[in-house]
């Protein structure tokens, strides 16, 4: 007699309720595809196919063709493969190299009690500045190197045991995750002026090293929340069976936090991949990559859409191919700590 008071499950829905829901899905999903539909057509199309469309579908509208495709991938007079190797292997490399060591990070904020003094963080971020200043001015970097760290270390030893006031875990992610928050124009020139100086202008390892800073902060930030879920128990089976630590990390933790480490890369690879301003201020010929081909193109061609279409989907097509074979574990890495109890 109640029955109309119990709760229903809300995937429980009519008939006529799941025909409005798939068709306002259906539709969605027509909005989200259609410009990359658009853009496949597009790069199959003539140049006048494109001027006087629009057209929309293959054989039928218009008669599709290779000759941008050829051109851009087999004519020597487009630079397209250099780009596309320095692409390929700065982004693989930062995001490889931020996994790791943001991943140790986010484990040990997770595990380990941090309380760092105030005064010693005011006093290593003086001493970073004394060195990059020194190195702006022309001294030899290893000596500015060495004798900032002599520095450091003396003033470290004389203050610490007079330093009260220290700051704790969430402190330090809240900090890291800050500095994402900073513009790169703010800091792309006293990079420019600090890689000059130590001969790593236009370099893979130069971009590399600036991509991994970059983007650590977002590592740390999400590997933290997913480690925090993992269960405490299997580490302290561990730990009493005698295993150290790092052990604990490297054979237990990582595995288990496979589709938090795959959702993660995915991420961290997609902003290196497209990252655009401080690839343009800090490369010019040897480490350019394909937004700066893109945009160079466009400047000197003007808007051939047919030709920059072709171009953008050879930049996007490996990361949506990575993105649809790994599918299920980015869901199962996104979706971890949000249903908690």
């Amino acid at each position: 007699m109640l029955g109309f008071l119990r709760r229903r499950d809300p995937l429980d829905l009519s008939p006529r309720a799941k025909l409005g829901a798939y068709t306002i899905l259906i539709i969605w999903a027509v909005v989200v595809l259609f410009p990359l539909y658009w853009l496949v057509v597009t790069s199959f199309k003539l140049p006048i196919d494109v001027e006087q469309g629009p057209f929309y579908i293959p054989f039928v509208d218009f008669e599709p063709t290779l000759q941008h495709w050829e051109f851009i991938l087999f004519d020597e007079g487009t630079n397209t493969i250099e780009p596309y190797t320095n692409t390929v292997i700065i982004g693989f490399a930062s995001t490889f190299i931020a996994l790791v060591i943001g991943s140790s990070a986010a484990y040990a904020l997770v595990r380990f009690r941090y309380e760092p003094k105030v005064g010693l963080i005011v006093l290593f971020i003086g001493t970073i500045v004394y060195v990059a200043v020194a190195i702006a001015l022309g001294v030899f970097w290893p000596i500015a190197l060495t004798s900032g760290i002599a520095i450091f270390l003396i003033l470290a030893a004389a203050v610490s045991s007079r330093l009260k006031r220290s700051l704790g875990n969430a402190d330090i992610a809240f900090w890291l995750i800050s500095q994402r928050m900073l513009p790169p124009v703010a800091v792309v020139l006293p990079i420019y002026v600090f890689y000059q100086n130590l001969g790593i202008l236009d370099t893979h390892i130069g971009l590399i090293v600036t991509y991994v800073a970059t983007n650590l902060p977002i590592v740390i930030w999400l590997m933290r929340d997913y480690f925090a879920n993992v269960p405490l128990e299997l580490e302290e089976s561990a730990s009493v069976d005698g295993a150290s630590p790092f052990r604990i990390f490297r054979s237990i933790v990582l595995p288990v936090s496979i589709p938090g480490l795959v959702a993660t890369f995915l991420f961290v690879l997609v902003f290196a991949w497209n990252e655009y301003l401080l690839a343009n201020f800090l490369s010019s010929a040897n480490a350019q990559t394909m937004p700066l081909l893109i945009v160079a193109q466009d400047a000197t061609r003007g808007p051939q859409w047919w030709f920059m279409s072709v171009l953008v989907l050879i930049m996007i097509g490996p990361v949506i191919a990575m993105a649809i074979l790994l599918e299920r574990y980015i869901s199962r890495g996104i979706l971890v700590g949000a249903v908690k109890g």
